[in-house]
């Protein structure tokens, strides 16, 4: 079995349907009423304006340390009802055993910068 069989491997076309794209942090909230602990968070992808999430990074993140961060995110998935909230970007990050680990940009970008 080669390394590839084991993953479900999308063509180059797949990828390119996923906008997957830059933005800053321009709001941070609690989010009491999810059944996780997670924020409320807003960011501008320039273009594609300002789009708002759920996110479950408390274990790792204060809102301090996301207002005015650089994120990464994923635009054009269906929106989601996450309890009496809407969802409009999937925000990037990596699991671990101590939480959600953000996907970093290395140096600054223009909001609505397309993932390469």
């Amino acid at each position: 079995m080669s390394s590839t069989d084991a993953v479900n491997e999308i063509s180059w076309a797949d990828f390119e349907k996923v906008l997957i794209v830059a933005g800053t942090v321009t709001r941070v909230e609690p989010f009491p009423e999810a059944r996780k602990p997670a924020w409320k968070v807003w960011a501008d992808f320039g273009p594609y304006g300002e789009k708002k999430t759920s996110a479950q990074v408390v274990n790792l993140y204060r809102a301090e340390d996301l207002l005015g961060r650089q994120i990464v995110g994923v635009i054009n998935f269906p929106e989601k009802q996450i309890g009496p909230y809407r969802s409009q970007f999937l925000l990037t990050g990596f699991h671990t055993d101590e939480g959600v680990v953000l996907t970093a940009i290395e140096r600054p970008v223009p909001n609505g910068t397309r993932l390469a």
